[in-house]
């Protein structure tokens, strides 16, 4: 099971069993009335896994054996929740996000927001609390999200017009099911229905992988504008345009960014290390602001809030953050977004982003082995740099086009990867680094 700041997160029945569920939310409980010294409300959802339910029954009594009152969102996607626990002391999201169907885990939430890395120690070192003879309620809960987000739409559309789009939804089955279709639908567009059933899985959970054919094949067959697929608990975004192709993240954040900077006047942005350059270059040729944070949604948030930014995100995982609106990845308000750029934005995102490919890639490492293989990687590739980053990993900046990041994951026993380079280069770069990382491997196992 892997414990980070973006949650718990394991396969179910193996490293994250019921037992492991209750003593962490129990955890959880106990720290948010040592925190906040008073009666507490929490609210609690979870994604379509077949392993939600239960774990969620365990979750909701071990809260309301500490006398903690629990409100109940049902299936609902992250964005939805974080939106609404502004509205309570804490929350907890039964999710392994995009993980395999196999995975659960839980996303804690306190103040509208992830749990910061510092409060995460403090959480999981916490003594657990139990009252005597009082104990919590629960209730179920209906969200204002659909209401409030078309709120906000309606304010773009006073200043910046739009044409209406055919747009393809494809929630794989997942908890943004009905939500999106709802909130495209409402702000005028003709919107046309995949794996819409929730809890009927027809693809893989994480669409950033998947080949989306279903999703392909309705674009083309139907000349739709774009196709939007999310992942099971509907923080993360993967667009297909009308030529029925996928986008990349980066250019998925690059679009929100650019609506955001023209039609919303923002100016200061943060995006995570592993962000294309191409963003970085859009924002300061506009005179705006760029920070970069590490790596997580948390992590991000945390900056944001430290610059009073606008907006930002996760380049890897296109993961579209609006803190005034919501502080977390919120693909059903990026796909919202998008579908009212207009093409003279669209045009110059697409002319900037053409420059510049990616490769995202992992390597499954012993836990043990991380510390070692980072060092090594330093050493092996610094010759190679005109500049060192290590506010996440190790960032091995080549030049003003080309970096690679090694870092350690979050939500998985895995060294991640990422490249960037021009096109002309991306591939050479690959192999080059792609051979050394085997051989260094080799050599400390």
């Amino acid at each position: 099971m892997k414990i980070s700041i973006s949650g718990a997160r394991g396969i179910y029945g193996k490293d994250l069993d019921l037992h492991e569920s209750y003593r962490l939310s129990s955890l959880f409980g106990s720290y948010l009335k040592q925190s906040k010294n008073k009666k507490i409300k929490c609210l609690v959802a979870r994604d379509t896994r077949v392993s939600g339910d239960i774990i969620k029954k365990i979750v909701k009594s071990s809260l309301m054996e500490q006398d903690i009152d629990v409100y109940d969102l049902s299936i609902s996607p992250t964005p939805i929740v974080f939106r609404e626990s502004k509205k309570f002391d804490g929350s907890i999201i039964i999710t392994a996000s995009h993980n395999p169907f196999d995975w659960n885990g839980l996303k804690f939430i306190i103040d509208g927001r992830g749990i910061f890395e510092n409060e995460l120690y403090e959480l999981l070192s916490t003594h657990t609390m139990f009252p005597i003879m009082s104990y919590g309620i629960s209730r179920n809960f209906l969200s204002n999200y659909e209401n409030d987000i078309l709120e906000l739409i309606q304010k773009l559309k006073e200043v910046n017009s739009y044409n209406n789009k055919r747009i393809g939804i494809d929630a794989g089955g997942g908890a943004a099911c009905g939500y999106a279709n709802n909130i495209l639908k409402n702000i005028g567009h003709i919107v046309y229905d995949v794996n819409g059933n929730k809890g009927i899985f027809s693809r893989g959970p994480d669409p950033t992988v998947d080949d989306l054919l279903q999703l392909k094949s309705i674009v083309n067959s139907n000349d739709l504008d774009y196709g939007f697929a999310f992942d099971l608990d509907g923080d993360r975004l993967v667009v297909v345009n009308r030529n029925g192709e996928k986008l990349n993240s980066d250019i998925t954040l690059l679009l929100c960014i650019a609506n955001m900077l023209y039609n919303f006047r923002a100016k200061e942005f943060v995006t995570s290390i592993d962000t294309s350059v191409s963003i970085q270059n859009f924002v300061k040729n506009h005179g705006c602001y760029l920070t970069y944070s590490k790596v997580g949604e948390a992590n991000v948030v945390q900056k944001m809030i430290e610059k009073n930014a606008n907006a930002g995100g996760e380049g890897s995982s296109a993961g579209f953050i609006m803190p005034n609106f919501n502080m977390c990845r919120d693909a059903i308000l990026a796909s919202v977004l998008i579908s009212t750029i207009n093409k003279k934005i669209l045009k110059e995102c697409f002319e900037i982003s053409d420059n510049y490919s990616q490769i995202r890639t992992k390597i499954q490492i012993d836990s043990k082995l991380q510390k070692t293989i980072l060092e090594k990687l330093y050493d092996e590739f610094k010759k190679d740099s005109t500049e060192i980053n290590t506010l996440d990993g190790i960032k091995i900046i080549i030049d003003e086009n080309s970096w690679i990041l090694f870092r350690i994951s979050n939500t998985e026993h895995v060294l991640r990867i990422s490249i960037e380079s021009t096109n002309n280069e991306i591939y050479t770069l690959y192999r080059n680094v792609n051979e050394r990382i085997m051989k260094l491997h080799d050599q400390i196992k």
